[in-house]
């Protein structure tokens, strides 16, 4: 087996730098840490994570915490994933999936068992349980998402408020004066609660509460088949409805067909905006969705930042972070009728 005296000579650097890159000690040039690994590769070079852990009680391992309940991993989800395991890689990190109970029963096992040195924590509720868990554990957490108050709390997380008004904002430039919003029905689940929806719901009925505009919510089931319910109870509310925000992945499809079985084209009779979604989710509908593109990339690179620093005492600012979706118009979207 390797040393780390045999990686050094190999890559030219001293032995002490190979442990800073190895341990993740100090700042080492991304050109070095590079050149480092590359000779750690060639050698075969494995670190003994155990040892590491051990001598300097850490063991470099973060996770991102994601409730086990209902099936809620999408493509901006794994965005998130993604891009804050490359960051934490890039800073010496490993970072785990790990599904934990939306209440935070099991919190405890995890972090008090020296499993991990801090978490980032997704799906937040307005009132969640898990983020008290966590600060009375002591443990160093960042939330993508915030809670009711999170003025004291580290966290990075879509503006929903800005990205609904300016949904809205765009479709009543294209003449649309009634619209419709479609969430997911977690009513009864552990997801009650949920902040994104009850952000985009009260920015919703705020910014519609002018003279001229109406609005109406309905609230999806599972699937494609929630999707087509909520299109007819979204009609039945509503007939005249001319634009529709989706933030639903999973029922985009079943409210589309939901609306041609109405006899209601799209985007001729309505238009439908998807909701913090991707690119990716929007290009396998027909018509093409138009979207506003979560910032999936960005908050988990930043939400990574935000705990590693705190990890690593590089920071004492609490991150604020709220990035809005960005607005991709495709062929779902158009002047409102008569317009």
């Amino acid at each position: 087996m390797a040393t780390m005296q045999q990686v050094a000579d190999r890559a030219g650097v001293s032995i002490a730098t190979v442990s800073f890159v190895v341990n993740g000690t100090k700042y080492v040039t991304p050109a070095t840490t590079a050149r480092v690994r590359a000779a750690m590769r060639d050698l075969k070079f494995r670190g003994n994570v155990v040892a590491r852990a051990l001598a300097s009680r850490r063991t470099r391992i973060i996770a991102l915490l994601f409730p086990t309940t209902g099936d809620r991993f999408s493509p901006t989800t794994s965005q998130f994933f993604m891009s804050a395991a490359e960051r934490a890689s890039e800073r010496g990190y490993h970072l785990v999936l790990w599904p934990v109970d939306p209440a935070g029963d099991d919190l405890d096992d995890l972090v008090s068992g020296g499993l991990v040195d801090g978490v980032i924590l997704m799906e937040v509720r307005m009132d969640d349980p898990r983020v008290a868990v966590l600060t009375d554990l002591d443990v160093p957490f960042t939330l993508i998402g915030r809670t009711r108050d999170s003025s004291g709390l580290p966290y990075v997380d879509i503006d929903f408020e800005t990205t609904i008004t300016d949904s809205i904002d765009h479709l009543a430039a294209l003449g649309h004066r009634r619209f419709g919003l479609v969430l997911e029905d977690l009513e009864g689940t552990p997801m009650a609660g949920y902040a994104p929806h009850l952000r985009a719901e009260a920015t919703f009925a705020s910014r519609l509460a002018g003279p001229g505009l109406h609005g109406t919510v309905t609230y999806a089931g599972p699937g494609s088949e929630g999707g087509r319910a909520a299109a007819s109870e979204m009609l039945e509310a509503d007939p005249d409805v001319s634009a529709v925000l989706v933030m639903k992945d999973d029922s985009s499809a079943g409210l589309l067909v939901g609306l041609y079985a109405a006899g209601r084209r799209v985007p001729e009779d309505v238009s439908v905006l998807s909701i913090a979604s991707s690119e990716t989710n929007a290009d396998q509908h027909y018509p093409r969705l138009s979207t506003m593109v979560a910032p999936g990339r960005e908050l988990g690179t930043r939400a990574a930042d935000a705990l590693i620093d705190q990890l690593d005492g590089t920071s004492d600012d609490l991150p604020h972070f709220l990035l809005p979706c960005t607005l991709r118009t495709a062929e779902s979207t158009a002047p409102a009728p008569g317009a």
